[in-house]
């Protein structure tokens, strides 16, 4: 039995959709941090002769985001430049990447991953379905205030022009950021919802995908969750076994990855993590990605939902697949069991 397929603990369990302590994260506030410090540790790992990769690793993933904030003022402060700046002339590649997404506030950090996503040629959908799925509305319109503010423009307008169809409907429902929030499930409506999905699905010749998004991408996850256990009971399939029967291509991945989040996002993101390492090649930009957002939220979390799918842990993963100091700094970030 899958772990997506356990309805069981689900309605008793807590929403990860709305992770407001770092209490599951690997990393925290360094005790006894100083500043300066930090600070002239950095520069004399840059403008040495020959950059001291090992240095940049252990401030930069050691210290909790809001004191990378404050290394980055005081760095500006002391050489006039800015430590994004001068990581980006000084490294290259993944682990460039991976030290620029540490120095950037959360918000900024996804609006940029957004940016990235829908700029240049063709669209990365699997990106924009991650962020838009596995995001609480609070972290969505903070990365619309970071767009906002960085061109001066809309997010959700300049997305429309990015993203079409039923997914493209699907996704700016998402990118809205006004899921329900409300803690109370509605029991009536529940199963009135669930009856409503198996009319438009599987009951029916062709399927009705904007019942699918009306319901998914609005309701409450408490709500989905109850919806989902009722919608068993109805059809002997999960709603997932559903989607996948029934929807393809982006829409059907957007989807499973809402219904995937309503029951545990940890484990989603672990799934994405060792889909991003499994097969021919690594996506860098992936593993970058969950391991500096969900750091301090709920890595930890993360790592044992990974152990439990994979029978393996993480770090053990990044420690056969990535080399180098993108893997140590990877490795430090994610944090032995």
């Amino acid at each position: 039995m899958s772990v997506w397929d356990d309805l069981d603990l689900l309605l008793d369990s807590p929403s990860s959709l709305n992770v407001t302590s770092n209490a599951r994260g690997t990393v925290k506030d360094k005790a006894n941090f100083k500043v300066e410090e930090d600070v002239a540790a950095l520069r004399k790992a840059i403008e040495g002769i020959g950059t001291t990769e090992k240095t940049l690793v252990e401030v930069l993933t050691q210290r909790s985001n809001a004191q990378r904030q404050l290394i980055a003022t005081a760095y500006h402060k002391a050489t006039g430049r800015t430590l994004i700046a001068d990581l980006e002339g000084d490294t290259h590649g993944y682990f460039e990447d991976l030290l620029v997404a540490l120095v950037k506030p959360p918000a900024v950090y996804d609006c940029h991953e957004v940016i990235k996503a829908i700029k240049g040629a063709g669209t990365t959908e699997s990106t924009l379905t991650e962020l838009f799925a596995s995001r609480s509305n609070r972290q969505i319109k903070a990365m619309s205030e970071v767009y906002l503010t960085e061109t001066g423009k809309m997010l959700i307008h300049d997305l429309k022009s990015e993203v079409s169809g039923d997914y493209g409907k699907a996704l700016l429902i998402l990118a809205e950021g006004k899921r329900d929030e409300s803690p109370y499930v509605d029991a009536a409506k529940a199963k009135a919802d669930a009856k409503a999905l198996y009319e438009a699905g599987e009951k029916k010749w062709g399927t009705d995908e904007g019942r699918f998004i009306d319901i998914l991408c609005h309701r409450s996850v408490p709500q989905l969750r109850q919806t989902l256990v009722e919608y068993k009971s109805i059809s002997k399939r999960t709603l997932q076994e559903s989607i996948e029967s029934e929807m393809s291509g982006n829409l059907e991945e957007l989807l499973v990855a809402v219904v995937k989040c309503v029951k545990n996002v940890p484990a989603y993101l672990a799934e994405r993590l060792f889909k991003s390492m499994k097969g021919l090649g690594t996506t860098e930009s992936t593993l970058t990605r969950i391991l500096v957002s969900r750091s301090e939220m709920d890595l930890l979390d993360i790592r044992a939902e990974f152990k439990k799918l994979f029978g393996y842990s993480l770090y053990s993963m990044l420690e056969s697949e990535v080399s180098g100091s993108y893997g140590d700094a990877l490795k430090h970030l994610c944090g032995q069991d």
